[in-house]
């Protein structure tokens, strides 16, 4: 079980909104596939995939306000 975590977004950026979620739960994703689309103040970007898996949780849904260190989601 792997948590994809945020992580620091940059000097003076303490939260993002979550745009979009390249993935439904319960597909496979490949490693560094862009698993989930975040937007702040400053610019819009992909988080890639830690690892190889099935996205098994999303604990944070689009238009949810995120910050570093909160869970989005489980990969198994």
């Amino acid at each position: 079980m792997i948590k994809v975590i945020l992580p620091q977004l940059g000097e003076g950026i303490t939260q993002a909104t979550l745009s979009y979620w390249f993935f439904q739960q319960g597909e496979r994703v490949a490693e560094k596939d862009d698993l989930v689309e975040l937007t702040t103040d400053k610019s819009t970007f992909n988080l890639p995939s830690p690892v190889s898996g099935t996205l098994m949780q999303i604990f944070m849904h689009e238009g949810d306000t995120v910050h570093p260190g909160d869970l989005l989601g489980i990969i198994e």
